[in-house]
């Protein structure tokens, strides 16, 4: 008896720290709120510039408050964006105990690599693909045909698509991983590259609206990005042999 009531004393001891964590991110992320909602209008602004560029269009909207839900709707990212560091951190926190030294170090490692490339995918959306797609819609315009786009449908797309590219540039660390624990070999994988270049492409043509533009756009950085992650996983591999040659043979490696 005595050590079932342990058992549950510590599972309602996990339970409110668990609850504990989910308050103060909940309350972190309504603490910011007000002001990501006064800043949304000015970087809702900036993020058309960006768009634009220098095409000589306006965005539209159909409704009154069409324009505060996405107004509201950018308050709500940046929001996440600027609490997503004390949010990880809680949640680091609640699970550091259960943790073995080296699984520290691999969380750890492998949240900022992520993290990182998360921030890259969604750069490269906003700075690169976006105005690509702009530049490729207008490019249809003629005199008797002018093009009018609604705020809703850009703003939407780019958000979609800036969370579409920022998991996409996981694609070299989930590569990577895999090799390395061996559910897949660095073989096998690298002589399939015609039908990884096919699924890539398939992927690409279902996450992107549909123009030729935007779907090379993701499958080009997307491939490029798989090539990356075999390359790491081909030096981390011959670094690994290298290493077991030199135990064989009884000599010190490096």
């Amino acid at each position: 008896m005595p050590e079932q009531n342990d058992d549950n004393e510590s599972l309602i001891y996990h339970l409110e720290a668990l609850r504990s964590t989910l308050i103060r991110c909940f309350v972190s992320v309504a603490v910011v709120l007000p002001f990501t909602f006064f800043a949304a209008p000015k970087a809702l602004n900036y993020l058309i510039k960006i768009l634009i560029g220098n095409n000589k269009i306006t965005l539209n909207y159909f409704s009154p408050a069409e324009v505060f839900l996405l107004q509201i709707k950018i308050a709500l990212v940046i929001d996440l964006i600027i609490c997503f560091p004390y949010i990880v951190k809680n949640i680091w926190d609640f699970i550091l105990p259960a943790l073995y030294e080296h699984e520290k170090k691999f969380i750890k490692s492998i949240v900022l690599v992520s993290s990182t490339l998360f921030i890259a995918g969604v750069l490269f959306c906003i700075f690169i693909l976006l105005p690509l797609i702009i530049n490729f819609g207008v490019s249809f315009a003629t005199p008797d045909i002018q093009a009018v786009f609604g705020i809703s449908n850009v703003i939407n797309l780019s958000l979609w698509l800036a969370v579409i590219f920022g998991l996409t540039f996981q694609v070299p660390l989930i590569t990577y991983y895999l090799i390395k624990w061996d559910i897949i070999s660095y073989e096998s994988v690298s002589s399939k590259r015609s039908y990884i270049i096919v699924i890539l492409l398939i992927i690409a043509a279902i996450l992107t609206p549909p123009d030729v533009v935007s779907q090379i756009t993701l499958f080009i950085p997307t491939y490029l990005l798989f090539e990356l992650g075999l390359l790491f996983s081909k030096k981390k591999k011959t670094k690994s042999l290298t290493y077991s040659c030199y135990q064989v043979l009884g000599l010190n490696y490096g």
